[in-house]
């Protein structure tokens, strides 16, 4: 995990057979600016050089943070550190925990009343359709009574063998994520893990083991519990594990954008005052809700490796997991 305190911009642009080659990349450095310059120029020259021989590659990288990031340093403002972790700012204002080797999992809860309902209504759209298609063929309402027939059970069949639900499933999503959690502790009967509700689905903490993210066992994880696959491939690509530690801002009534926009760090200085403002005002409103409740621990629960519980303690006070607050 690399998250850097600097960045910086190098830029060559030279002829080549008479044409005009302009390669930029960017550098990083936790020590200077000119340490960030240095890097960033010794990248492009070596990008330059690869270019000019032959080589496919973009001439610019682009200025990207955490998401879609494909391997580069998470580009976020810090916040803080404590020991390996580092809190940063994410591009839409919020603050996250990044942590080298304590596994975080998240699992979104499935739109199965949603994808249910959906399929439900396709069902039955198809069937009106095949009925006045049939009935006015056959000039018989009977012949378009009998195709709504037909074709609606073909339909709900098909929904059943898929094991797609085809009416709206209105159950507790969460019930569904402990039932993916259970399985998991009953063949991993070794493994404590801490369980949260977030707004949008379930959070599982690993505090048995430390874990590097390339590791086959939290592949398994990310697969048998049913993570996430854009955090998953996040975890991978950046080397870490995240979790996020205060609200969205959409969701306690803060509609404006973080200034300016694109929010990725660092921003020029002229433009940090409005930054500085969005943030003081966010965290003001955010010190109202929490990002995550805990709901109990599963497995194991006499065994805790330490760096995971400096990272629990960390994250359960900073998130508010166990204050009562609103999610959001």
């Amino acid at each position: 995990m690399i998250v850097p305190q600097f960045w910086a911009e190098g830029r060559i642009q030279e002829r080549v057979a008479g044409r005009q080659v302009t390669v930029r990349r960017f550098g990083w450095s936790d020590d200077s600016p000119l340490a960030a310059q240095a890097h960033a120029d010794q990248r492009t020259r070596e990008a330059f050089d690869r270019i000019v021989s032959g080589e496919k590659l973009e001439r610019r990288e682009r200025k990207l943070a955490y998401n879609g990031a494909n391997g580069m340093p998470i580009r976020e403002e810090i916040v803080e550190r404590q020991g390996d972790s580092v809190v940063t700012r994410n591009g839409y204002g919020a603050r996250c925990l990044n942590t080298p080797d304590v596994l975080f999992v998240d699992v979104d809860f499935e739109s199965q009343g949603l994808r249910g309902g959906a399929r439900g209504l396709t069902v039955i759209g198809a069937a009106f359709i095949g009925a006045l298609v049939a009935g006015y063929a056959m000039r018989s309402a009977m012949a378009g009574v009998a195709a709504f027939m037909l074709v609606a059970a073909f339909g709900f069949w098909r929904a059943h063998k898929e094991g797609l639900p085809a009416v709206e499933d209105k159950s507790d999503p969460l019930v569904g994520a402990r039932a993916r959690v259970e399985r998991f502790i009953h063949q991993h009967p070794d493994w404590h893990l801490r369980l949260y509700r977030t707004p949008a689905g379930l959070r599982v903490l690993a505090m048995h083991d430390v874990f590097a993210p390339s590791d086959a066992a939290v592949t398994d994880a990310f697969q048998t519990l049913g993570a996430d696959k854009v955090y998953a491939r996040m975890c991978r690509n950046q080397n870490c594990f995240r979790a996020r530690l205060s609200a969205k801002p959409w969701r306690v009534g803060i509609g404006e954008h973080l200034r300016p926009r694109p929010g990725v760090w660092p921003v020029s200085p002229d433009r940090l005052p409005a930054r500085d403002a969005w943030v003081a005002r966010y965290e003001k409103v955010a010190q109202g809700y929490a990002a995550c409740q805990y709901l109990g621990s599963v497995g194991n629960t006499l065994k805790v490796h330490m760096n995971a519980l400096v990272v629990q303690e960390l994250h359960d006070e900073r998130t508010r997991a166990n204050s009562g607050l609103p999610l959001a």
